[in-house]
C-alpha cells in the first residue's frame, strides 16, 4: 500500500501562496511513491470547535476521514501576527489521538520566516504525540512567486520536504504500527485498542 500524505491548507485567501506551495509539495510527494490528498480549509469549513457540543456535519466527517486515512500530514498556514491561522488552530483542536505516530511537515507563508507559527503547530502536534520534521519551509510571496512561476529555490525546498516526509514518515509510521501489536513498554502501547 502506498504511503499516504494529507496536506492541510488553512489560508482563507484565494490563490494563497501557502496553499499553492502545499499543492506543489503534494504533487512532488507522488514522485516519491506517496498517495496524496489536500484538505483545503477554505473549501471544507469546520465550525468553531466546542468540546461540549457533539457537532456532526459533512465537513467535519470529511476532515476526520482524511486525518484517519493519512500516514503523515503537511500543515500549511499563513503567518498571522506570529501565529498560525485561526482555521489551522481550529482544525488542530478537533483531533488528538488521530495524530499519534504520524509525521508532520510544515509550510508557512510569512514575511519573517514563520518560525513562531511553525513552532506553535509543532507544539500542538507534540502534545498529540505526533512526530515533526526538524525543519519547515517558509514562503515569501514577493520572492518565491513571480508572474505565476515558482522560484527554483523554493521548489527545491518543497521537493526536499516532500521526499523527507515520505521517507522518514514511512519509517516512523511502520514502527509505530508494529509497536501497536508488541507487548513491550513502547510509546505506541498506550494506543492499543
Amino acid at each position: 500500500m502506498a504511503f499516504r500524505v494529507l496536506g492541510v491548507g488553512s489560508s482563507l485567501r484565494d490563490n494563497a501562496s501557502s496553499t499553492t506551495s502545499l499543492s506543489i509539495t503534494l504533487d512532488l510527494a507522488k514522485k516519491y511513491g506517496a498517495e496524496t490528498r489536500l484538505l483545503d480549509l477554505k473549501k471544507t469549513s469546520l465550525p468553531m470547535f466546542d468540546p461540549a457540543e457533539n457537532k456532526s456535519n459533512s465537513d467535519i466527517q470529511k476532515a476526520q476521514d482524511d486525518v484517519l486515512w493519512a500516514d503523515a500530514l503537511i500543515l500549511s498556514t499563513p503567518d498571522y501576527h506570529g501565529s498560525m491561522s485561526g482555521a489551522m488552530k481550529n482544525f488542530l483542536d478537533y483531533f488528538w489521538s488521530e495524530f499519534a505516530g504520524k509525521t508532520f511537515g510544515y509550510i508557512c507563508s510569512s514575511h519573517e520566516k514563520g518560525l513562531t507559527a511553525m513552532d506553535q503547530m509543532r507544539t500542538a502536534v507534540r502534545q498529540c504525540y505526533g512526530w515533526s520534521m526538524p525543519y519547515g519551509v517558509s514562503v515569501i510571496d514577493r520572492d518565491d512567486f513571480t508572474d505565476g512561476k515558482i522560484n527554483p529555490k523554493l521548489e527545491s525546498r518543497l521537493d526536499m520536504l516532500a521526499r523527507d516526509i515520505v521517507v522518514y514518515g514511512d519509517i516512523l509510521r511502520q514502527q509505530f504500527v508494529k509497536d501497536l501489536s508488541d507487548s513491550d513498554n513502547t510509546f505506541a502501547s498506550r494506543y492499543r485498542k
